[in-house]
């Protein structure tokens, strides 16, 4: 059965204003792509395996002469800068583009890293920078297990 709402003109009014904020918020958002508008988001994958922790961006057509990998505490930053310029004057140019990208970002590791041990390899376009986990949480403790039982009150018996 279809239950009947009674309507309000300002229902569609807040609704086109949550439309119109979500617009601007989309186009003015920084994007990995926005170089021009200043340092853009980059894209990660994080994931852990027993004895390190693997960190992989997408960063196509960038060289491994522009990427800056640091690791400082368990805070890892990847900085990348992307530059694309061509001089050809055989031709008469109607559109000639210029791409420029700058791409930042800065993590918090969940895990403590040994940041001496850390590699960083590019191959087609995807960076992959692989960190040792430290010792200390390599280490594993085993703590037993001991069962608690139930404090049971029994009820006092009258004499």
């Amino acid at each position: 059965m279809t239950d009947l709402v009674r309507w309000n003109p300002y229902r569609e009014m807040l609704a086109l204003h949550d439309g119109i904020d979500r617009l601007f918020a989309d186009a003015f958002a920084p994007t990995p792509w926005s170089g021009s508008w200043g340092a853009g988001t980059l894209a990660v994958d994080m994931y852990e395996t027993d004895k390190a922790l693997v960190v992989k961006a997408a960063l196509p057509g960038v060289s491994e002469d522009d990427i800056d990998v640091q690791v400082r505490g368990d805070v890892l930053t990847i900085k990348a800068e992307s530059k694309a310029e061509e001089e050809e004057e055989r031709f008469g140019w109607h559109i000639r583009e210029r791409r420029y990208g700058v791409w930042q970002r800065t993590l918090r590791l969940p895990v403590e890293v040994r940041g001496g041990k850390a590699k960083a390899e590019l191959e087609n376009g995807i960076l992959t920078i692989t960190l040792p986990k430290s010792e200390s949480v390599l280490d594993a403790i085993k703590i037993k297990v001991q069962k608690v039982l139930p404090k049971v009150s029994l009820p006092k018996l009258k004499k």
